[in-house]
């Protein structure tokens, strides 16, 4: 695997290493703490995992971490699931968020871009003063620390500042965008029980307008724990009856006052997927959120207060809370609401540009989209602030790399990150002092210590494993909601290495110290005990212009056989005929591997999809293997449920 690609495409200049902030705190870190002043990353990464402690204690003081109470120690319990992180310390995660406005209270802490992408800021100042006034009304309201706040909101800065607000007086927020239907919205925030709902009249997308107002009043009357509601007109109505303005709550200007709670109290509750059964309620704390985005915003995307960090997300994604956790770092913030192609494909290069964005996030389909088109960013836009182009959501395939080289800048940092909303944070990834690999994440994050094990729970280098993590981070779930005994939370990522974080990922890690993510591990590929993940297939295939997308499902039969079918949906005009078929099975056996060629390629109406955009692969395995719809999916979760017949019935006629 580490042969493949000899030749880095990228290599940050010696200035660029320099400066890093990364560098800065390994020398600082050598000289205060014992860290390994020589051997660059990899020799710090070795002692950041060796030295676990030590290395977070570092991170605290570095980033001058306010601790209104001290620590006992670091870490007072290592074992997982369970660690406990800084016992005895209380702090405020929205006091370090707005801690830029004393220094720089005139300047932008968020711009906000809608699809007119024409950007309006909110400085620190203000953004201050609105999270004082919201967050002593919410105490007039009643909440405690520990309540649960919740929001039906697309990505604008009112969210922001009720988010502040509610990690300001110690509630614990939750969000889901107002392109969730009410089903999806109810399955998430009746598990938590919020007493407080943020809400819209309606939002814009794609040049339209969209009514939520019936979705609202159905969320109020299936949500009974509600003590007030907060209406903020997107679409210019009148707040429904009952319903307190936004307007009349941000009016006062108060200084905001930070309750300082224990590290491990709750900042948010995020939800997975959940392709099965209800979305699972995952609990993540103030203090460890606070530095594992410190860390990771700061050392490894490198931002500060000079940069503008833009990526595009909605408010359903925990991609949305880490670029709120930009205000960490004093960078400003980008929020753009709206379609990632409005008006045209380009639209969110455009949005970099009128921003003047330093780092851009986005997904690897949407790069993989713009190649396709044609678009061509550096041509079209003036893209010269932009240092880095970070993709998530899906590994960026080979092409995707070579495309953003070429298109955007042959000194473009270009990383692909992988993590999950399990911990609101990245495994691997961006490393602005080492070389880009075509095709490969840079390296594991400081402080974790990132594997591929086995079957047998051995580490295997150069061969794809199982992702785990074999050391505590400080972002993993406190708990789940509603989970008493803690038995969700263990059976889903303990069940497999006791005491190791088992992620349900394929990977490789390099012998040169970088990693490769293939795919799921609970829908790879296993032909004859070769195994490939599916981003693999979807990268050589997609290529084809015919094939708008796919989805690879492998199941294993009750004989023992194995069926391996390629479900395409075709770009406009194209026909599945006898001439595409061969070029689909020529692509897979030339470019992977003649074992992994499918059994069937079978044109579908369309691909389903989780509503944050991930191909659902094992719902659709568990249908084709003979299970109830009800059973194999949560309903509320799948972009277009339609779909999902199809395979329904193609199961049917098998069987």
């Amino acid at each position: 695997m580490s042969i493949v690609n000899p030749q880095p495409l990228w290599q940050p200049d010696p200035q660029r290493s320099a400066q890093a902030q990364v560098t800065r705190f390994q020398a600082w870190a050598a000289e205060r703490h014992g860290a390994p002043a020589e051997g660059g990353y990899p020799a710090l990464h070795r002692w950041s995992v060796d030295e676990l402690d030590t290395f977070w204690k570092a991170v605290t003081e570095w980033f001058d971490v306010r601790f209104s109470t001290p620590y006992a120690r670091v870490l007072g319990d290592r074992s997982m699931p369970g660690a406990e992180w800084f016992p005895g310390a209380t702090l405020n995660y929205a006091e370090h968020a707005l801690r830029a406005a004393a220094t720089r209270p005139d300047e932008p802490a968020l711009l906000h871009v809608d699809e007119t992408h024409d950007p309006r800021p909110v400085t620190w100042t203000e953004l201050r003063r609105q999270v004082g006034s919201l967050a002593a009304e919410l105490r007039a309201l009643g909440v405690r620390p520990g309540d649960r706040v919740s929001g039906y909101l697309p990505n604008i800065p009112q969210a922001v500042v009720a988010l502040l607000a509610t990690a300001a007086v110690g509630g614990v927020w939750t969000s889901c965008a107002p392109d969730f239907g009410a089903r999806s919205v109810l399955d998430r925030f009746q598990q938590v029980e919020p007493v407080v709902l943020f809400t819209v009249d309606g939002y814009r997308y794609g040049g339209k307008e969209h009514d939520r107002r019936e979705t609202v009043a159905e969320l109020r009357r299936e949500l009974p724990t509600l003590r007030a509601v907060v209406h903020i007109p997107v679409l210019g109505t009148e707040a429904p009856e009952g319903a307190l303005e936004w307007s009349a709550l941000t009016a006062a200007d108060v200084e905001p006052v930070f309750e300082q709670v224990p590290f491990e109290h709750p900042l948010w509750v995020l939800y997975s997927s959940g392709t099965t059964g209800l979305p699972k309620a995952i609990v993540q704390s103030q203090g460890g959120i606070l530095v594992e985005h410190l860390k990771q915003l700061g050392l490894h995307c490198d931002l500060g207060p000079e940069d503008r960090f833009f990526w595009y997300t909605s408010t359903g994604w925990m991609m949305w809370n880490f670029l709120v956790s930009g205000l960490l770092t004093g960078t400003t913030v980008v929020l753009y609401d709206g379609s990632p192609g409005y008006p045209d494909t380009g639209a969110q290069w455009r949005v970099a540009e009128r921003t003047g964005a330093t780092l851009y996030g986005t997904s690897a389909a949407y790069v993989m989209a713009c190649r396709k088109a044609g678009v061509h960013p550096s041509r079209d836009f003036d893209l010269s602030r932009v240092r880095c182009v970070a993709t998530t959501g899906s590994p960026l395939p080979p092409d995707g790399f070579r495309w953003l080289h070429d298109e955007v800048g042959d000194d473009l940092w270009i990383a692909s990150v992988s993590g999950g909303t399990d911990v609101c944070s990245c495994f691997a990834g961006a490393v602005p002092t080492l070389p880009v690999h075509i095709g490969e994440l840079q390296a594991p994050g400081l402080g974790t210590d990132l594997q591929s094990w086995d079957p047998d729970g051995r580490p295997v280098v150069d061969e794809v494993g199982e992702l785990v993590v074999t050391n505590p981070m400080p972002s993993m779930p406190v708990r789940f909601w509603n989970d008493p005994d803690g038995s969700r939370y263990h059976d889903s990522y303990f069940d497999t290495y006791p005491g190791v974080w088992r992620h349900g990922d394929w990977i490789t890690v390099t012998s040169r110290g970088s990693v490769v993510i293939h795919g799921r591990s609970d829908s790879t590929l296993n032909r004859q005990g070769v195994r490939m993940g599916s981003a693999d297939i979807y990268e050589a295939v997609e290529r084809l212009p015919e094939i708008k997308e796919s989805l690879v499902i492998g199941v294993e039969q009750p004989d023992g056989g194995y069926w391996m079918p390629l479900f395409v949906h075709l770009a406009p005009g194209a026909v599945l005929d006898d001439t595409l078929l061969d070029r689909i099975k020529r692509t897979i056996r030339e470019q992977l591997s003649p074992r992994h060629v499918p059994d069937e390629v079978i044109e579908v109406p369309g691909i389903p999809h989780t509503l944050t955009g991930k191909r659902i692969e094992v719902p659709v395995k568990r249908l084709l293997q003979g299970t109830a719809l009800e059973k194999a999916v949560n309903p509320g979760s799948i972009d277009n449920l339609e779909l999902l017949h199809f395979y329904e019935d193609l199961a049917r006629k098998r069987a």
